[in-house]
């Protein structure tokens, strides 16, 4: 009989600004939580990610390395966000030179089970939920669907 090598989930290296709320277990490492944020229970947060202001992040989303979020955002259940785009047909393999950012603007809604790949999205922006964002978004409105488009203004 094997044992598996054994990982603990935490908060490690996690810079929190006053009056932050998080719900265990979470998962957060090298990351900077600005005041006032809630940060809901299997989460994950990994290194170099900035979190603006009173955003709040439900359960079960993945926030992976090279991502921004702006203030009073709202990430839903399940949001997934991408900074490998498989250029070579497959996972980098650790090599960050080939993954890419994203930048999230401030008053963002992202609804459960989005996945935003590698872009940037102006301020006051909804994303419907389970829509997969491809391309960035310049204009503020409410975008929804497989790829995200706008379906009207806010």
């Amino acid at each position: 009989m094997y044992t598996p090598k054994q990982l603990q989930i935490g908060i490690k290296d996690v810079h929190f600004g006053p009056d932050v709320t998080v719900v265990n277990p979470v998962n957060l490492y090298g990351c900077e939580i600005g005041a006032e944020c809630f940060i809901g229970p299997f989460v994950e947060i990994q290194k170099g990610v900035k979190i603006g202001a009173g955003t709040k992040v439900q359960s079960h989303a993945f926030i992976c390395e090279l991502v921004r979020i702006g203030q009073r955002c709202f990430i839903g259940h399940g949001v997934m966000f991408i900074n490998d785009l498989f250029q070579n047909g497959g996972p980098a393999g650790g090599d960050k030179a080939m993954w890419k950012s994203t930048n999230i603007g401030n008053h963002v809604s992202i609804g459960s089970n989005a996945t935003i790949l590698p872009v940037a999205i102006c301020d006051h922006v909804v994303i419907g939920a389970g829509s997969v964002v491809t391309k960035s978004i310049e204009s503020p409105g409410v975008y929804a669907g497989n790829p995200a488009r706008k379906i009207r203004n806010l």
